[in-house]
């Protein structure tokens, strides 16, 4: 299996230039904040890609990936499937298992989604994964991460890549490829989204649900058994309390309270639960 991030381990500096006469300050004061205006403006796909990229490889520096490559590639096959009934199906979706037995799932802006092994062999089928990896598939599409970190990492986060992600896009003057520079700044602020707990905070509960409610139609669209996602969180809810769970309980609603507000969309999804939920397939890869 590739790798699905960047080693980036060293940003670029950024110096003022020496500032002498009143005009010049003026000037540079001016500059900054025309930068700080075009840093605010929404990510683009490729300057998505490197953020996530960036926090891929935190997530990958402190655990490492599962070492079954049958695994990987069974979860990497189911992921892209689904991925490819959103309609961002064009990103680089990429799938993996971590070696850890703590329960959780991650998506990172741009298409990596990481699942922990702890996770997957507490599923009782495929339709269960594919609920799982479709929820962070829709954090994925609805760019919730990304909300997220502008809001929650404000002013700090735009000036530690302000200066290159605007000089790159006037470069390019909204054509041409992200530029070296831009990439390793934004990938360099995905590693310290990580390690300074901003990218680990818990999403608003809206997005939590609002992910939930369109994951079950993405695993509907993808021939899966919408209830799925509905026997993860029940299987969730009776592990509360539990040291493993302990992680995903704190990055994420109650399990009760999203299957009480799943039960709202389910009825109009009832036709597909006929779908199958691919146990065997799943076991026979999961219980190895």
């Amino acid at each position: 299996m590739k790798p699905i991030w960047l080693a980036l381990l060293l940003a670029f500096p950024i110096c003022a230039s020496a500032q002498i006469f009143d005009l010049g300050r003026a000037l540079d004061i001016g500059k900054k904040a025309m930068q700080a205006k075009e840093a605010t403006k929404e990510f683009t796909q490729e300057e998505e890609i490197a953020l996530g990229e960036g926090v891929t490889a935190g997530f990958l520096g402190a655990a490492p990936l599962h070492p079954s490559q049958e695994l990987q590639r069974y979860v990497n096959r189911v992921g892209k499937w689904l991925a490819m009934h959103t309609e961002r199906a064009d990103l680089p979706w990429t799938f993996a298992v971590i070696d850890t037995d703590t329960i959780n799932a991650f998506a990172m802006p741009g298409g990596n989604i990481l699942v922990s092994h702890g996770l997957v062999k507490r599923l009782a089928n495929e339709s269960e994964l594919a609920g799982v990896l479709a929820h962070e598939i829709a954090h994925v599409v609805k760019k919730h991460q990304l909300t997220a970190i502008q809001s929650g990492a404000g002013t700090d986060f735009l000036s530690s890549v302000g200066k290159d992600l605007a000089a790159d896009r006037i470069g390019r003057s909204g054509g041409g490829f992200l530029a070296q520079q831009g990439k390793t700044a934004l990938a360099n602020a995905g590693i310290d989204l990580l390690k300074n707990g901003v990218f680990l905070r818990p999403l608003d509960r809206s997005m939590e649900y609002e992910a939930d409610r369109m994951a079950i139609v993405i695993a509907s669209r993808s021939g899966y058994d919408p209830y799925g996602l509905v026997a993860a969180l029940s299987m969730l809810a009776q592990m509360k309390g539990d040291s493993d769970g302990a992680s995903i309980f704190s990055t994420h609603p109650a399990a009760s309270d999203r299957i009480g507000e799943l039960e709202k969309a389910m009825p109009a999804l009832e036709r597909f639960a006929s779908h199958p939920q691919l146990e065997s397939r799943f076991k026979q890869v999961v219980a190895k």
